[in-house]
């Protein structure tokens, strides 16, 4: 029979739920604490999302983002790792539902991130694909390959375009980002593998509801963002919704409508809370109510940091923005509180959110970066963007590999994964089947 097999240690059990931004640096802040550690994951790796985007478009590949969980901590010895999903939670019993068994906790976090939200289009969700997990990246990029690889055993223009027609919703970071790299893969890749195929055949669009691009930053950034995509020939649409997709055909609010066998979606994000949490505290975008120091509200010894925490103040209303900036911070302020609460000190400190600052990257050279009170663009923002990243890495490995990846592209304008390792799906439905969320 399946079961944690978690030995007691005779001292109180923190069990963070999501091996992400947030659950690693709690759990790392807690390593010298007389606690003993168990973090669940439905992977076991840490996942970093900022770069998935170069993953879908050949930039990168797949483990050079990912770091094994067990490998951050191998020297930490109050901590446990179990590769399991949770199902439910009996608060009365402090106890947590998991896919390999029930398991005792003393205090409880989660950390559980975030998943696509579509804001309840059932057509669009069955049709469009998201982009917050490793199989997914990896499967549009062979989606994405074998769209063009197809297209050169077509004729008919009317046939190539809705294949190369190539669309992505919400024009966040991740947005501005993948149109980016979507259109240098049409300037210096398409020309060299595909020469058959015309350029002019491929179209980007990127697609935002508000009325401007990059919406966390300034407006002078958000024009510079603007500019360099048109640039780069992307077709930028603001103040537009997408109203209908049927795998086939984008209908927008504005009547106009886009033959396009490729809609990526990355509007919006939501929570997804575990059965359990009482219905009442959880808010319309799966985030759960949460108390000043990250407290679930009705509990005292279960916790929600990152994406699924929904903390408002006067400058957050409707919550603080979900970055990973917010869950490494969060994570941070539940570890020392948790020592405080061991050593029975009652002055816990609630939580304050630190501005580091936001930044994106249009491509090659160009960028747009806020933080300590500067604003960055072009070269040198894009320098400083590939410095953070790289930093942020987790694993010597990791950091190396991306960086000669990154050093190698630069200089030959090449893109080295543009490999179909599994025959992708003929269509974005196909492709959704074929993702386990």
């Amino acid at each position: 029979m399946i079961q944690p097999n978690v030995p007691e240690a005779g001292v109180p059990r923190v069990v963070i739920v999501g091996g992400g931004f947030g659950g690693i640096n709690l759990a790392k802040k807690l390593k010298n604490a007389p606690v003993q550690i168990v973090m669940l994951d439905r992977n076991n790796y840490h996942l970093f999302q900022p770069l998935l985007y170069q993953v879908s478009t050949a930039g990168l590949e797949a483990d050079s983002i990912a770091f094994p969980l067990r490998g951050i901590f191998k020297s930490q010895k109050n901590f446990i790792f179990r590769m399991a999903e949770v199902t439910g939670l009996r608060a009365a019993e402090n106890i947590l539902e998991t896919g390999i068994g029930d398991l005792h906790y003393d205090y409880l976090v989660f950390a559980t991130g975030s998943t696509t939200n579509f804001f309840g289009n059932k057509l669009i969700e069955e049709h469009a694909i998201g982009m917050k997990s490793l199989i997914e990246a990896v499967q549009i990029r062979n989606y994405v390959i074998k769209q063009f690889e197809e297209s050169l055993l077509l004729k008919d223009e009317a046939e190539i375009k809705p294949k190369l027609n190539f669309v992505m919703v919400g024009g966040g970071p991740t947005g501005v980002e993948m149109a980016g790299a979507f259109a240098e893969l049409r300037k210096y890749i398409m020309p060299k593998d595909y020469p058959e195929l015309s350029v002019s055949l491929m179209n980007v669009y990127l697609i935002e509801s508000s009325p401007r691009l990059l919406a966390g930053m300034s407006e002078e950034s958000s024009e510079k963002a603007l500019e360099a995509l048109t640039a780069l020939g992307v077709k930028v649409m603001v103040k537009t919704v997408v109203k209908e997709y049927d795998g086939k055909t984008l209908t927008l609010s504005t009547g106009e409508k886009i033959d396009s066998q490729s809609l990526f979606w990355s509007a919006g994000v939501k929570g997804v809370p575990v059965n359990g949490i009482a219905p009442e505290i959880i808010a319309p975008n799966g985030r759960v109510q949460v108390n000043g120091l990250n407290q679930i509200v009705g509990h005292t010894n279960v916790y929600a940091i990152g994406d699924i925490a929904l903390m408002t103040d006067e400058i957050h209303p409707k919550g603080y923005p979900m970055v990973a900036q917010v869950a490494i911070q969060q994570g941070a302020n539940v570890a020392a509180n948790l020592k405080k609460i061991l050593k029975k000190d009652p002055a816990l400190v609630p939580f304050k959110y630190k501005d580091l600052g936001s930044m994106a990257t249009i491509g090659r050279n160009k960028a747009v970066a806020e933080f300590a009170g500067m604003k960055l663009y072009g070269y040198f923002a894009w320098m400083v963007w590939m410095a953070v990243h790289l930093l942020s890495l987790l694993g010597f490995r990791n950091k190396l590999v991306v960086f000669i990846n990154w050093f190698y592209r630069y200089f030959t304008f090449e893109r080295g994964t543009r490999i179909i390792i599994k025959r992708g799906a003929a269509n974005i439905v196909k492709l959704r089947q074929t993702v386990n969320f």
